[in-house]
């Protein structure tokens, strides 16, 4: 097949670009680096010309509520295909006090009132974006959490997955994923911070916020029968530090 992957060079989008090259389909990596944007079309009518599928991995380049709305409202709405396939965040619909997920739903809401056949995934947050987390929750040498569930998984494991639902029929539906055991964000960090030799403490608060919203045990989890990524984070974490 042909398979457009918008958001294509970035951390998931690099994955399952190789990974559906690597089984043999054409796939065209479109990201704005690669003059294929998605926001102001440029490059974008050519790219989709015969395409059978498109997969959005595209994280929004500014976090600023009006431009990230815009960004996914723009580039969600983009796709006349066969088959959308979009990857968004388990807990979107909790998470509304934050204009990132606004803008999450907003693009979600876009795919679902469109016509186009699709699949939503919406995925717990990476090991890979541990690092950010504590970044910004410190202050000094504290990092500041609160004690809320998650369920992180690989970027690996969620790139084989949207491979997976890339190369199958449309579910018309939303469907979760997450790493293979729970984990609390308090102890997710302190594990991070002392594997990698960092001297900052991490100090467990029930008012911390998690990128600007307060969060608790069902925030960030999945509900029933998700899928789920093989990869634990302490053998990640291992291999990491």
């Amino acid at each position: 097949m042909k398979i457009i992957v918008i958001g294509g060079t970035g951390l998931i989008g690099s994955k399952v670009v190789k990974k559906l090259r690597d089984k043999g389909h054409e796939v065209v990596a479109a990201s704005p680096s690669k003059g294929i944007n998605s926001i102001t079309g440029e490059g974008l009518a050519e790219a989709l010309v015969g395409a059978q599928v498109v997969v959005d991995v595209a994280n929004a380049p500014s976090w600023e509520d009006k431009a990230v709305l815009e960004f996914f409202e723009t580039s969600g709405a983009t796709a006349a295909v066969g088959h959308h396939v979009a990857l968004s965040v388990v807990g979107t619909d909790r998470l509304l006090a934050s204009g990132y997920f606004r803008a999450k739903m907003a693009q979600e809401n876009l795919i679902k009132a469109s016509s186009i056949p699709y699949t939503i995934v919406r995925a717990t947050q990476f090991f890979e974006f541990v690092s950010s987390i504590a970044q910004l929750a410190t202050e000094g040498q504290t990092v500041r959490l609160p004690a809320a569930m998650m369920q992180p998984i690989v970027s690996d494991d969620v790139a084989d997955v949207m491979v997976d639902v890339a190369l199958t029929k449309p579910l018309n539906r939303t469907i979760e994923l997450a790493g293979p055991e729970p984990i609390r964000m308090d102890e997710l960090v302190r594990q991070f911070l002392s594997a990698t030799g960092d001297a900052r403490k991490v100090i467990t608060d029930a008012s911390a916020l998690y990128y600007g919203v307060k969060v608790n045990d069902q925030s960030l989890t999945p509900g029933e029968n998700p899928r789920l990524g093989t990869t634990r984070f302490s053998d990640w974490l291992s291999r990491a530090a």
